[in-house]
């Protein structure tokens, strides 16, 4: 099998896919993506604002402002803003109350906003969508002055023991890029009706990423999927990233 390294074109194809994806399923877009993963990680969330004295939230990739109206309903004296940059799911937002000066339209790749301009900015399941992560997470570093809070998927800890073990290893020796295009067959991502286009991501890879800007980060499991007493890497589908106190030496974060 030969393998094509993506290009310009094959990227664009793939955020042009996902974005009609989800303007083709706005109207339902709640209902079908009730996920308890990000549910609890909200819960958890909520204590960590209450713990940081937060007073300014922006969401990434906020879709129809579901976790906005979650953080508004349990702090109502709370600056919460969206930025999400499919029309039809702001729209949707907009419809259940949120106003349209809150949630607005914006890329979490080049957040319209000024260097740590809000408390706390944080996402929910947005990063398997998106080729490259670790742009977005340098904006969310970028844009927080207390804290990040990253809620996605640990493809690591996904699948039966075994599986896990095997992908725990190829990506500790550096093989798991090159196992996942031939597992995506030169594309990168995969495809389905329930989530749209997905990367294999892991919040682990952006974790030297966020260590760079911030002194205290935790990784709490929210989806177990199976006990293990390693950790949260290798048995925990889905992880919430928390992290506070920004690095003294972190002006420009990376």
């Amino acid at each position: 099998m030969t393998l094509r390294k993506p290009g310009t074109s094959d990227m664009a194809d793939a955020v042009k896919l996902q974005r009609g994806y989800y303007e083709a399923t706005a109207d339902n877009y709640d209902a079908a993506h009730i996920e308890r993963e990000h549910v609890v990680a909200l819960h958890l969330l909520a204590a960590f604002i209450s713990l940081n004295g937060v007073r300014s939230v922006l969401d990434v990739g906020a879709g129809t402002g579901r976790a906005m109206r979650f953080l508004r309903a349990r702090f109502p004296d709370l600056v919460i803003k969206g930025v999400e940059p499919v029309e039809a799911l702001r729209l949707r937002g907009h419809a259940q109350g949120i106003l349209k000066a809150d949630l607005v339209a914006g890329d979490g790749t080049a957040l319209p906003f000024g260097d740590q301009s809000f408390d706390l900015v944080c996402e929910f399941a947005v990063l398997h969508h998106v080729r490259r992560p670790k742009t977005v997470v340098a904006e969310m570093n970028r844009v927080a002055s207390k804290m990040i809070a990253i809620s996605d998927c640990n493809f690591m800890g996904q699948g039966p023991t075994w599986l896990r073990r095997i992908k725990v290893g190829l990506w500790g020796t550096g093989l798991w890029p090159l196992a996942n295009r031939v597992k995506t067959r030169g594309k990168g991502y995969m495809y389905s009706e329930g989530d749209g286009v997905a990367y294999s991501y892991s919040v682990f890879q952006n974790l030297g990423q966020v260590r760079t800007c911030w002194e205290d980060v935790q990784v709490i499991a929210t989806s177990p999927n199976g006990a293990s007493y390693i950790g949260a890497l290798t048995s925990a589908g889905h992880v919430l990233l928390v992290a506070q106190s920004r690095r003294a030496d972190s002006r420009r974060p990376r």
